[in-house]
Formats: structure tokens, C-alpha cells, sequence
């Protein structure tokens, strides 16, 4: 997963140095062979291997540990049968006291390992969860966030949330079932048969019957995982879309057809849920039933064996007695006991296998990254204290085109082009939010990396197509890059005469402390498209940056919104450098200078 994440990053530091493991030089071993063999092991098989990795040695642990307390049962049970014989038929067993204490005292035992390997299997299952959760955090925090290929924020959420917690069940209760199985059945095998032969074949035809029906429902089980995962996912991904389009549903009357509609695909979710757990119980059921009748054969066969119905199947000419008897009875159900959890079980593999097939479809996904970190707070400053000169050399367009030019401070630059030829790619780049797939961007003598790209978007302010609205006051989302200075009224009111956005203010309910947002309810003020532009102009205004990047500014607006937003921004970046990504052309015309990306040519 680390490698995962890495790739997420796009971090282009070396890893970390890694010293050769200590090979002793001897005549029996192959030192090359055994670091192959080692690099295999460590090699994830599986995303869901990858997923676990860090996990191993703690997995490991608890599945032996498990094993041994299941082992342990073949002494205890011996103890019992011996004591149970002698309490029945006295001579026929062990005596009282010696074989109550050895039953008593592998009993602890056994409690003792069973404890620790489901304290052991719960640490491991914590650690991961702990672990992937802040690996996706860490990815997607340093993902562009413009960037059109990037996760949706509800896929994201349901890995982190719910789909995550797929790898607990997995952990404490597939994991040390797969381990037991792995083991004890054989050894049980093997001790029964020591006694009887005929026990011995008994469970060699009854055994197997039990994991081939598990691998035949396995395989519908986790059909049935991925389909239900998958629409949990979406489902996260339409609740967070029709939170950021609340305000338009509720002013379009559109409120219960809506809520109908996500009551639908609610009750499809519970219908795919209640597949999954269908398929387990069923499963679970039909291999009870194959146990009960591997058990009942063995009781079968010692009961007509103690009572002379039979006298085969023991090694020797004596028939078989009473302690073996018992024993056999009391050793049959814990050997199909393992496979009827590692059954029981099995769909929790299917479920852990659906999230790391996702979560490897969204950390193992080309995510454009942004350049250095939104949260750094130690970076290597601008050498140009001034606004500096901006230069782009050996770009390319996506046709193909080159890209050269250069933008003194104060120009008013309009970046034109069809739709797909990288107009919002360009300006993502400008302002740092991800890197030129080819050339460089200078900043002066500077050139945007990961080094300096924090300090450039001190100086950089944005406004997209949609600009965000946080959940909050107007007076927060204007104040929204300088958030310490949101109580200052006099650059709050030039700010929003700025953006001629007085009137947006005024008709809230509570004017500057009017809730306002994607999540916005109640006594919220709602705002149309055009309103949410107005408001990031002020925004621009309030933050007081040198240069302002502009990705369609006027889409979709009418010509009246549209004018008005254009002359905040033509206001606003008075002595500022202005970048408009646009290909209206009534914009372009009022814009000094253009860079055609059909053509590439300044």
C-alpha cells in the first residue's frame, strides 16, 4: 500500500535508504536464492495483500497463536475422556484427581492463548484501519483539487467511513480461522486415526465436503460484496451531490422528487445489503449441516463399537475402549470446528476484498497531485519580493503545440481555445494546483515546484466555474483566505462594492451573518450561480493577491450577471496580473492579450 500511496504522492523524493540484510557466508546456502526468495514472500500477491502488508507479523501471530489454543483442545479432551471413563467404569480411565488437574490446567491454558490471539487480532485489525484511513487522507490531500479525474469527495468518504471497516471482520475473526484450518483439522486427523482408522477415514470423507460448498457460495458471496460496496460508494457520492446542489433543488421546487428518488436508491442499498448477509447465514446453514452429519457418523461408529455391534477399526486385536471412545466423541466436533468458522467467515474475505479492489482502483488511479502540500507551513520563499515576471518555456497543448510565453506583472491575459484543448489545465498549473505534465513555470528567477509552490499561492487567488461556498456567514466565505480579518468592516464593504455584490448582501436574511453553503439549511441564504461568481469576486477583492486566475468566469451566466462579474474583476485587478481562462468571446475582445491554445501562439 506504501508503494500505493507513493504513486498517489507522486513524491519525487529517494526512498529511504535500506540496508543489505547480514548474509553468513556458508557452504550450504545460496545467499542470492534466499534474497529472491525473500523478496517473493514480501511481494503482495493480492490488493488486499498490499493492503495488509504492515500487517503481516502481527497477522502471523494471532492465526498461531489461535491455532496452538485449538490444538490444545486434543489434550484437554483426552483428559475429560480419561476422566469421564474412570468416573463411569472405574480402571478404565486416568484417576480422578491426576486427570481433573491436567483438564483443568490445559483448559487455563487453552483461555489464556485464545485471549491473546483475539487481542492480538484486534490490534492488528485497529493498527490497519488506523493506518489506511490516514494513507487515503495523506493521498488525497496532496491530489489537485481542480483536477477533473480526481475521486469523487463521497467515494473517498465511504472508503474512509464504512467500506473501511470491512478489514476488522477479516482480521479477528477470517484471518485466525484460515490458520486454524490450515492446521488443526490435519492434526486432528492424524491423533483420531492413531485411535481408529475407521475415525480417520470418517473425517477424510466428511472434511472436504465442507470447503468445496464454501468455495462454490465464496464465489457468489463476493459478487454480492462488490455489488453492495459499490453502491455504497455511490450512494456517498450522490448524498455529498445533492448537498452542494440544495439551494437549486430547494428553489426548484424539486425537494420531494428528490428525496424520492434518494429513497430509492436507499432501499436498493438495503436490498443488496440484505443479499450479502442472505448468502451468509445460507451458507453458514448447509455447512452446519454437513458437520452435523461428519459428527453423527463418528458417534455412529463408537457407540456400535462400545456396544460389540462392531469390532473393527483400531490398529490392535482389543476392540475399542471406553477413554478412546470418548475421546473420539469429544475430538469430533472441534476438528470440523475450524472449517465451519473458516465458512462461517468467508464472506468477511469477500467483503475485505471488495474495499482493496477499491481502495487500489483509487489510490492506484493517475490523480493529477498538487504541487507541494496545502497544509505546509515552512517553505522556501519567492527570491522576488515584487511581483515578479511570470514565464512558461516548453509547455505543450493537448494537441501537441508548444507552449512559450511570458506575463509581466499588471497584464491582463485571456487563455483561449476550444473546449479539451487545456485551458483549466494551463491555469491549474499556474496557479501551483498540480505540475506541467512538460517544461516549467518561472516566477522570476524562481522556478514553481514543490519547494516553492505554498509560497506562490500566498500570492495567487482563485475563481473557478463554481466557486465553493463553505458552510458558514457570508461574511466567512468572503473572508475565506484571510479568515483573522473577517471582522474588519471597511475592507468587508470595499470588498463587496468591488464585486457589485451589495445587493446579494443586503436581501440576506442577516445580512454579512447569513448562513450561506453547501449544507445550508433552514434560515439559509440561498444563492443562484451567478451570485456564488459575485461572492468569489469579493472574495478575490478581500484577499488582496497579486495575481487572479479566472476559469470561465462568465459560463453559463445571462449577459446582465454576466457584465457584472466581468467589471469586478476588470476593477479588482487594477495593478494586478489577471489570467482568464474563457472562451467567450465577448470577454476575450475586452482582454489586451490572448494565448490561443488552438495554435499556441502569445
Amino acid at each position: 500500500m506504501s508503494e500505493l500511496l507513493q504513486q498517489a504522492k507522486g513524491a519525487g523524493n529517494p526512498p529511504d535508504a535500506i540496508s543489505p540484510p547480514d548474509i553468513a557466508l556458508s557452504s550450504d546456502r545460496n545467499p542470492q536464492r534466499e534474497q529472491n526468495d525473500a523478496a517473493a514472500e514480501a511481494t503482495p500477491k493480492s490488493p488486499l495483500d498490499a493492503a495488509l502488508a504492515p500487517e503481516a507479523g502481527a497477522r502471523r501471530r494471532a492465526g498461531r497463536i489461535s491455532a496452538a489454543a485449538a490444538l490444545l483442545w486434543a489434550p484437554q479432551a483426552y483428559a475429560l475422556a480419561a476422566l469421564l471413563a474412570e468416573a463411569t467404569m472405574p480402571g478404565a480411565g486416568w484417576p480422578l484427581a491426576s486427570a481433573l488437574l491436567v483438564f483443568l490446567l490445559v483448559a487455563a491454558l487453552r483461555a489464556a492463548l485464545g485471549a491473546l490471539a483475539v487481542e492480538q487480532a484486534g490490534r492488528a485489525a485497529e493498527a490497519a484501519k488506523l493506518r489506511i484511513r490516514a494513507e487515503i487522507s495523506a493521498a488525497a490531500s496532496v491530489w489537485s483539487p481542480l483536477a477533473a479525474d480526481r475521486p469523487a469527495p463521497g467515494r473517498v468518504a465511504a472508503l474512509i467511513g464504512e467500506m473501511v471497516d470491512a478489514l476488522g471482520p477479516y482480521l479477528t475473526a477470517y484471518e485466525p480461522a484460515r490458520k486454524r484450518v490450515e492446521i488443526v483439522p490435519l492434526v486432528f486427523l492424524g491423533v483420531a486415526a492413531a485411535h481408529s482408522w475407521v475415525a480417520g477415514l470418517l473425517f477424510i470423507v466428511a472434511g472436504p465436503l465442507i470447503p468445496v460448498f464454501m468455495a462454490l457460495i465464496g464465489k457468489a458471496a463476493k459478487s454480492a460484496s462488490d455489488e453492495r460496496l459499490r453502491e455504497v460508494a455511490s450512494l456517498s457520492e450522490r448524498l455529498v451531490e445533492r448537498l452542494r446542489a440544495l439551494t437549486d433543488v430547494r428553489l426548484l421546487g424539486a425537494a420531494g422528487r428528490d428525496a424520492d428518488a434518494f429513497a430509492a436508491e436507499a432501499d436498493d442499498l438495503r436490498a443488496r445489503t440484505m443479499r450479502v448477509l442472505s448468502i451468509a447465514f445460507l451458507s453458514s446453514a448447509v455447512l452446519e449441516a454437513f458437520a452435523a452429519i461428519g459428527i453423527a457418523l463418528i458417534a455412529v461408529y463408537v457407540g456400535f463399537s462400545l456396544l460389540g455391534v462392531i469390532d473393527f477399526g483400531v490398529w490392535t486385536a482389543a476392540p475399542l475402549g471406553l477413554q478412546s471412545g470418548l475421546f473420539l466423541l469429544l475430538l469430533a466436533p472441534a476438528f470440523f470446528q475450524p472449517l465451519r468458522e473458516f465458512a462461517a467467515a468467508y464472506h468477511d474475505r469477500a467483503a475485505a476484498e471488495a474495499f482493496a479492489d477499491a481502495l487500489q482502483d483509487t489510490l492506484g488511479a493517475q490523480t493529477p497531485r498538487m504541487l507541494g502540500r496545502a497544509q505546509d507551513t515552512q517553505h522556501r520563499p519567492l527570491a522576488a519580493s515584487a511581483r515578479p515576471i511570470l514565464r512558461l518555456e516548453n509547455a505543450q497543448a493537448a494537441n501537441g503545440s508548444p507552449i512559450n510565453f511570458e506575463i509581466a506583472p499588471g497584464d491582463r491575459i485571456a487563455i483561449t481555445g476550444p473546449s479539451g484543448a487545456g485551458k483549466s489545465t494551463l491555469l491549474t498549473c499556474l496557479a501551483g494546483l498540480r505540475p506541467l505534465d512538460h517544461g516549467r513555470i518561472l516566477i522570476g528567477a524562481d522556478q514553481l515546484n514543490d519547494e516553492t509552490a505554498a509560497a506562490w499561492r500566498e500570492r495567487v487567488a482563485w475563481i473557478g466555474q463554481r466557486p465553493h461556498l463553505v458552510s458558514g456567514s457570508l461574511r466567512a466565505n468572503i473572508a475565506f483566505y484571510a479568515p483573522s480579518e473577517a471582522q474588519d468592516a471597511t475592507r468587508l464593504q470595499a470588498a463587496i462594492g468591488a464585486a457589485h455584490a451589495a445587493q446579494i448582501v443586503d436581501r440576506a436574511p442577516q445580512g454579512l451573518n447569513s448562513a450561506v453553503g453547501e449544507t445550508a439549511g433552514g434560515a439559509s441564504a440561498g444563492v443562484s450561480g451567478g451570485e456564488a461568481r459575485r461572492l468569489g469576486v469579493a472574495r478575490l477583492a478581500f484577499a488582496d493577491r497579486d495575481v487572479i486566475l479566472a476559469d470561465e468566469p462568465t459560463a453559463d451566466l445571462d449577459a446582465e450577471t454576466a457584465a457584472a462579474v466581468v467589471k469586478g474583476l476588470f476593477d479588482l485587478s487594477r495593478g494586478r496580473t489577471l489570467i482568464v481562462a474563457t472562451h467567450d468571446p465577448s470577454l476575450i475582445a475586452q482582454i489586451e492579450r490572448r494565448i490561443d491554445l488552438t495554435g499556441s501562439r502569445p
